[in-house]
């Protein structure tokens, strides 16, 4: 393998699948059949794909400037879209970022997106830049902070600790002023304002326990049983348990216990409800690779199972669930929704929808910046291909088993573990 065109080959063949509108049989095969290997190129080469146009575009300061904004008309999103394609997109890649001792063109491609990275943190913060992002006016700069405080933290390593002083000031100065948006209605949105905050103590900068501790047990205090929480005081079917509320529960704690030890018992219950709800999200994915949309913001595609891959990161997938049936399901999903015809506008920008262009499918709040929350979805790549998620022969999973007539055992709700206290941090 010479090129970095002769690494991407594979996936480009696999592309084609989409674009000739073969038989669903005949993508079901292709499915069944993968290498180990070959899944893993074909998540690289997606990751490439939704990240170059807005990295590139970004580290040149250009991103305001060749973005298109897609939305449904008359929401005027335009003010929030970028920090969201940003912000997302970080988060989703960044475990890949930091991922040492990868070689040849996945190593070089690695270093490429490193350096885009940077340059696009400093371009995002920069009050002087062209790209200079929206964290204060409105709300929704509040949650895209959060995306971007997140991805930080996935990735210290290359995304904090080799910074500029100069750089580290401003990113500093952006997630403080996100503190202008007030502290969030009693829904999701308060793990967004804990988010924002986790990032800051590990800054070393002063924390509000009205935006930090008090915002976790507000959200602990909505947990419903069998390893989902409400949406506030009312369980929500959608997939929020995955694209916001679990994954940054289980960061924030993360951070909070590194700083005080109190916090392991809290971060202990949360990462037990995970690992149920992470079991339950690798069931919904059906023999062929199609979930339900349900709910609202179902044009976040893929990116509906953060929970199920952080789980997988964390190397903490429940004993029924193994690695490499979650990654054959996940990569027949990501298959099905990154192939469908118009996912990508002519200039390899995402489009909305869940499986194709659906404009329809836009809520008010979703915008171009938005859809890039699917990243999420690429979690896995922070592990090292020879890590079992990539390097163990491919396997069924659950749907596939129980459809092909497998006997298996049932599947049974975790017990009640309602009872959680959240310590003050020592400030």
């Amino acid at each position: 393998m010479k090129t970095r065109r002769d690494f991407f080959k594979s996936a480009a063949v696999l592309g084609a699948l989409g674009a000739t509108g073969l038989p669903l049989r005949a993508a079901e095969h292709k499915t069944k059949t993968s290498l180990a290997g070959d899944d893993r190129r074909y998540w690289v080469s997606v990751a490439e794909k939704i990240s170059r146009p807005v990295l590139e575009n970004l580290a040149r300061r250009e991103l305001k400037l060749k973005m298109p904004v897609e939305e449904k008309p008359g929401s005027k999103r335009a003010s929030g879209t970028h920090l969201e394609a940003f912000g997302r997109l970080l988060c989703g890649i960044a475990p890949w970022l930091s991922l040492e001792n990868l070689s040849g063109d996945e190593l070089r491609l690695q270093q490429e997106f490193i350096k885009l990275a940077q340059a696009s943190l400093d371009a995002a913060t920069d009050p002087q830049s062209p790209d200079f992002m929206n964290f204060t006016t409105g709300g929704q700069p509040l949650v895209d902070t959060a995306f971007l405080a997140q991805g930080v933290l996935r990735a210290p390593k290359v995304l904090w600790e080799p910074l500029n002083p100069r750089v580290k000031k401003q990113i500093i100065e952006a997630f403080t002023s996100s503190r202008k948006i007030r502290t969030p209605k009693l829904n999701n949105w308060v793990m967004f304002a804990a988010m924002v905050e986790a990032a800051l103590l590990e800054f070393g900068e002063p924390t509000q326990e009205e935006r930090l501790e008090n915002c976790v047990r507000k959200m602990l205090g909505w947990y419903c049983g069998d390893g989902a929480y409400g949406d506030g005081d009312f369980f929500h079917f959608d997939y929020y348990n995955s694209f916001v509320i679990q994954p940054m529960l289980l960061d924030v704690l993360a951070v909070l216990q590194k700083h005080d030890a109190g916090f392991a018992p809290p971060h202990k219950t949360v990462l037990q409800r995970a690992k149920r709800f992470a079991e339950i999200q690798e069931q919904l994915i059906a023999p062929d690779g199609t979930f339900p949309s349900i709910g609202r913001s179902t044009t976040y595609r893929f990116g509906a199972f953060q929970t199920l891959v952080t789980i997988a990161l964390q190397h903490e997938l429940p004993e029924r669930v193994q690695p490499a049936q979650v990654r054959g399901a996940l990569t027949a999903v990501i298959r099905k929704m990154m192939e469908a015809p118009g996912t990508f506008d002519a200039n390899g920008w995402l489009q909305i929808g869940f499986c194709g262009h659906q404009p329809a499918l836009g809520e008010g709040y979703i915008s171009t910046g938005s859809l890039y929350l699917c990243a999420a979805g690429l979690l896995p790549l922070g592990l090292p291909p020879s890590d079992e998620f990539w390097s163990a022969p491919p396997a069924k999973w659950t749907a596939q088993k129980l459809w092909a007539g497998e006997n298996l055992h049932a599947d049974h709700a975790i017990g009640d573990t309602r009872k959680v206290e959240v310590p003050t941090l020592k400030r």
